[in-house]
């Protein structure tokens, strides 16, 4: 499964949008930045810790949920 698929079904379980993603995910990129990443699949680790932070999960390779300890 490529990180791409992981960062959307990180997205769903939050219930947030690529624009949601774009408005929290520091540093500051557009709704078109992300949205190009994740559909090329070219994220970067630095992306990937990014869009963790933003959304209240770490990355370690998974996505894991820190409220409820799922893993994605």
């Amino acid at each position: 499964m490529g990180m791409a698929i992981k960062v959307k079904m990180l997205l769903a379980a939050r219930e947030m949008t690529l624009g949601d993603l774009a408005e929290k995910i520091e540093p500051k990129t557009t709704r078109q930045n992300i949205t190009a990443k994740i559909n090329r699949d070219n994220l970067t680790e630095q992306d990937l810790q990014a869009i963790a932070k933003a959304c209240n999960a770490t990355f370690e390779g998974v996505f894991t949920l820190t409220d409820t300890g799922k893993q994605i």
